[in-house]
């Protein structure tokens, strides 16, 4: 089983950064695509950013231009660098990943228990 762990969230006043990590850990053959969601209290998760196997990147037209998503495989850690933050990204952000266990197994989809990011006015 794949386990993810997300940290650096906080408190940051607005146009202030932050740098979330995701860290995934456990039974780990290959990973695919990682993702970062968000999810503010009383709405309904919405994506942020995603990065392939290969690099490639996107993200909402929401955080383009502010958001960064990158990772670094050897170290199976998924970053989102979050630079001129506004009150309206204030969310628990989770980290979902599309992994393989073990050479026995299918890829499978992980969420990361997320992370609060609290940007002030």
């Amino acid at each position: 089983q794949v386990h993810l762990v997300e940290s650096g969230g906080g408190l940051v006043q607005a146009g202030g950064s932050l740098r979330l990590s995701c860290v995934a850990s456990g039974s780990i053959f290959s990973i695919n695509f990682m993702r970062w969601y968000r999810q503010a209290p009383g709405k309904e998760r919405e994506w942020v950013a995603s990065v392939s196997s290969g690099g490639t990147t996107d993200s909402a037209e929401s955080v383009k231009g502010r958001f960064t998503i990158s990772r670094d495989n050897a170290a199976n850690t998924v970053y989102l660098h979050m630079n001129s933050l506004k009150p309206e990204d204030t969310a628990v952000y989770y980290c979902y990943v599309n992994a393989v266990a073990t050479r026995f197994d299918g890829a499978r989809n992980y969420w990361g228990q997320g992370t609060q990011v609290t940007v002030s006015a």
